[in-house]
């Protein structure tokens, strides 16, 4: 029993052997040919911790041994999808972020003369980052009677995880994601017994789509970027490039969100101003 035990934590956090190292190897080229999730661009100590996870609820401590068990059972890749991908978020999430985005980005949209103000929350998980976004707007238009101008926005929600996009669309939480919400926000944009539903007039300016940051072509000319605590989990370089390519999806003078970990890497910081460095707002040059 105690070897087992070390053996899972070893797969999770020591070094492994060679076999390991090339069981290892066969399975995120297995994870990524059956279901296309690229496990290259992880970091992998993130990767295998997250693998044990599912390996010890199954009671399996090879990789060779897990691979066999998705091939012989399929939703076990949907198991996998939910502790691979990071699903774990709140309305108003860090709240000093959506005070600043209130009271400097949201005006800023809504001046700027273009047919659709595009917006982006990038591994949007259960929905709650793109549908506070929403709130915001129409809290703004309805504040200074600009409830017209709310058609011209375009709000996508994107995660890779197929089972995390279907829940934000029936747009119904649990108490966990209520923690930071002002609770004159959840009593206006939430119905149902528990206040816990969305209300239609919210849910409808969101659309979610499934997406892979590090391999599908991501969307083009957004005003606004969510991209937190999404990056952290990539290797150096696989966190390099995706920056890079996440610059080109801003039009120009479009903001961008990252979370309180991340930053700006190299050159890339010069073509960006800080709204707020603190709480990692920025807008492009």
């Amino acid at each position: 029993m105690h070897r087992r035990v070390d053996d899972a934590l070893r797969l999770a956090l020591g070094d492994l052997s060679a076999a390991d190292e090339r069981e290892l190897q066969e399975l995120k080229a297995q994870i990524n040919a059956d279901v296309g999730f690229c496990c290259g661009g992880y970091k992998e100590r993130c990767l295998r911790r997250r693998l044990a996870v599912r390996m010890r609820a199954l009671g399996i401590h090879r990789y060779g041994d897990y691979g066999a068990r998705l091939r012989s059972d399929p939703q076990e890749y949907e198991r996998l999808l939910s502790v691979l991908t990071i699903n774990v978020s709140k309305f108003f999430r860090n709240y000093e972020v959506w005070q600043i985005v209130a009271e400097q980005v949201v005006p800023a949209l809504f001046e700027l003369d273009v047919p659709k103000v595009r917006i982006w929350s990038a591994g949007s998980a259960g929905g709650e980052e793109a549908y506070t976004i929403a709130i915001l707007l129409r809290e703004h238009a309805e504040r200074h009677r600009l409830e017209r101008r709310l058609g011209r926005f375009e709000i996508v929600g994107s995660d890779i995880d197929r089972e995390i996009l279907e829940r934000a669309r029936r747009a119904e939480y649990t108490e966990l994601a209520f923690g930071e919400i002002p609770s004159d926000l959840r009593e206006r944009w939430f119905t149902g017994p528990r206040k816990n539903r969305l209300r239609d007039e919210i849910r409808g300016m969101v659309e979610f789509g499934e997406l892979d940051l590090l391999k599908d072509p991501l969307p083009s000319r957004q005003h606004l970027v969510f991209c937190r605590n999404v990056t952290i989990y990539f290797e150096r370089e696989a966190q390099e490039g995706f920056m890079k390519r996440l610059r080109g999806t801003l039009a120009p003078g479009g903001y961008l969100v990252l979370g309180k970990v991340e930053t700006l890497l190299g050159p890339l910081a010069g073509e960006f101003r800080a709204i707020s460095q603190r709480e990692r707002i920025y807008q492009c040059l």
